[in-house]
């Protein structure tokens, strides 16, 4: 059922044709990316050179840090959805997340310091569990901002979504640039700096939001739980979840067997529930569901490889013309601001005339295309030899 607001989306005005709240969260969301697509373009860098960790364990590291990344979210929505509310989520989580990027700017000595090494894992733990209250309430704000049937909801996504990529090619490229040529306290520092500007818009502009993403019963978070307000006892959740990611995430092994486990159950109980409880009708969608999830999860696995071998393989093996290689990380979000426009065209073009192709084959076709970047990748540096830089 859909909440009931007290205030249109447009009643604080629009521009653009969208009410003015979208753009407070389009900029919100905008440097949350810029930051944290700057630190990604640093992290196997910074682990391997300044840590002197191996490829080999740099890789495991960026793995299990980006795997809590995306696993988090299942928290901070759960806690915001049943009490906390989104907004208080979102601003939750920028909190951390700033604190996290400013906590990265501290390199101690380099090597394997255990002092600083400990302040690298916390402030990489930081980072995940606020990337988790953010990521996973402040799109669910800009749907708010709109009734259901509103034909402006799938446009303002589009906006929202250029928001994203915008920020990720600015991180990339100026975090990237400062890091590797002034130092990793300049990268990281300029992540901070990016993700507290984030936080001061969405502050500042919050009257924009007209209410949107406030929680269902603000009387539960004045109630006393332990001695404290709920609301505290929340936040206090999500800082136990920061110190048991700063442990799982010094302890890498342990986040591959958790998702293996966790992803082995909940396959299980899925084709259970199907099986035993469902129609075939609806059986049959479920599993052409799972069978979408299990190529995209198939896809994002080979595409984080961006953050972690494909930047030492651009770092070591490709003739740059002086450019830093974490730059390059921008190149990807670049294309996508400008594609983004020309495929939502033809999709539409092709849809008129009944010729769009089906979610399935889209699917097919971005693996395909995947494969073949892979496979150009491999064919470019055997034709050259690996002794060389490949053009």
């Amino acid at each position: 059922m859909t909440k009931a607001y007290a205030q249109h989306g447009d009643a604080a005005g629009t521009f653009l044709g969208h009410p003015k709240g979208l753009f407070v969260l389009f900029f919100a969301e905008m440097w949350e990316r810029f930051s944290y697509y700057g630190m990604r373009a640093l992290l196997i860098f910074y682990l391997t050179k300044h840590w002197l960790f191996s490829d080999g364990e740099s890789g495991v590291i960026y793995g299990a840090y980006t795997a809590l990344v995306y696993i988090t979210p299942v928290l901070g929505g759960y806690l915001a959805d049943r009490w906390l509310g989104q907004r208080k989520a979102v601003l939750y989580g920028a909190v951390l997340l700033t604190f996290g990027h400013f906590m990265m700017g501290f390199e101690g000595d380099g090597g394997q310091d255990p002092t600083s090494l400990n302040i690298f894992w916390l402030a990489l733990a930081f980072i995940i569990v606020g990337s988790g209250f953010l990521k996973a309430n402040i799109s669910v704000i800009v749907g708010q901002l709109y009734p259901r049937t509103d034909v402006r909801r799938d446009g303002a996504y589009t906006i929202f979504y250029m928001g994203i990529n915008l920020g990720a090619a600015l991180g990339s490229l100026l975090c990237g640039y400062l890091g590797e040529v002034y130092g990793w306290a300049y990268g990281f520092g300029a992540a901070g700096f990016g993700m507290l500007l984030g936080l001061i818009v969405f502050v500042v502009f919050k009257p924009l939001l007209l209410g949107r993403g406030e929680p269902e019963n603000p009387a539960l978070l004045e109630e006393k739980k332990f001695g404290l307000k709920f609301e505290w006892v929340l936040y206090l959740v999500g800082l136990l979840a920061v110190v048991v990611c700063w442990w799982m995430v010094q302890n890498q092994a342990l986040v591959g067997t958790l998702l293996g486990v966790a992803g082995a159950l909940l396959i299980a109980y899925v084709i259970g529930t199907a099986v035993i409880k469902l129609a075939p009708e609806d059986r049959d969608r479920i599993f052409a569901a799972m069978f979408l999830i299990m190529g995209s999860i198939l896809f994002w696995a080979l595409f984080e490889q961006a953050g972690s071998s494909l930047n030492l393989f651009t770092d070591r093996y490709v003739d740059r013309g002086g450019v830093p290689a974490s730059v390059f990380q921008s190149v990807n979000a670049i294309y996508i601001v400008l594609l983004a426009p020309l495929f939502a065209g033809l999709w539409t073009w092709l849809g008129r005339r009944n010729m769009e192709p089906s979610a399935p084959v889209k699917f097919g076709l971005a693996m395909l295309q995947l494969g073949l970047g892979f496979f150009i990748l491999k064919w470019g540096a055997e034709a050259v030899g690996m002794g060389n830089a490949t053009p």
